[in-house]
């Protein structure tokens, strides 16, 4: 069965936002690949969706390595799938360090996972969804209109709050999110006239996941559920700017708990 391709990069457990994308997309009729890097956790999310009807496959790797990655795009239609209709790059690493204690290696780490992997995930999409054209058909239609998109092609980045604005002690955190915030700006740019909408996510808040509870159970039981973000909730913003139309796209959209300050 030809169903279009859903790419979930940055699947971990069933209680995150990875996995409520993935579960959102495959609602929807689209074949699921929810990658990440824990197998355990990808097989659950993927048992989860095929036990609602869905259909799925996991993938579990290193999307920071440009083979790994590579070789996750290339497999893609090997099943009789349709066309990548949608991927969401949605890993993220934080090292919360004064600036004297941050290492070199903590610094990339976080450049690596937080941006380096976006641009990776980037470049095997838009391979796939806009890719380039021939010299010579591209010399004859250079500067003429392209009509508007009859297919659904759609980039989204998740970002956070330090994409907007650094602060101790998530220096190198801000600094990476901060560049794949400029790396969906300038992709933005030179495919949305191809017709690929690429959309940068700003969550600005903690969200209720399993990731905030095991690390800080003290916030997340001092927050409340009405100070958290809900990621099925999130998960519903992101498929609505999948749905929008190309006269009224959505480059960038924030979103946080109506009782958190901004």
């Amino acid at each position: 069965m030809s169903l279009p391709i859903a790419v979930i990069a940055g699947v971990g457990a069933r209680r995150g936002l990875g996995a409520a994308l993935a579960r959102r997309a495959a609602a929807e009729g689209l074949r699921v690949v929810a990658a990440g890097r824990t197998r355990q956790h990808v097989e659950e999310v993927v048992d989860e969706i095929a036990a609602a009807g869905g259909l799925a496959t996991p993938w579990d790797g290193d999307l920071t390595r440009e083979d790994e990655v590579e070789a996750l795009f290339q497999g893609l239609g090997q099943a009789g799938s349709g066309p990548l209709e949608l991927v969401v790059h949605n890993l993220g690493a934080n090292t919360l360090r004064p600036f004297h204690e941050l290492t070199a290696t903590d610094f990339e780490v976080a450049w690596r996972v937080n941006c380096l992997s976006g641009f990776l995930v980037a470049r095997a999409t838009l391979a796939q969804m806009a890719p380039p054209a021939p010299a010579e058909a591209s010399a004859g239609t250079a500067g003429a209109p392209l009509p508007p998109p009859t297919q659904r092609r759609t980039l989204i980045f998740t970002g956070a709050t330090a994409s907007l604005r650094a602060r101790p002690p998530f220096t190198a955190f801000a600094c990476a999110k901060a560049g794949l915030r400029a790396l969906a700006q300038g992709l933005a740019r030179e495919f949305g006239p191809q017709g690929v909408h690429v959309a940068h996510v700003v969550i600005d808040g903690v969200i209720d996941g399993e990731r905030a509870r095991q690390i800080a159970p003290g916030l997340v039981a001092a927050r409340g559920a009405a100070g958290l973000l809900c990621p099925e909730e999130i998960a519903e913003a992101y498929w609505a700017l999948h749905q929008q139309r190309s006269s009224a796209w959505t480059h960038e959209l924030d979103l946080r708990p109506y009782r958190e300050p901004f």
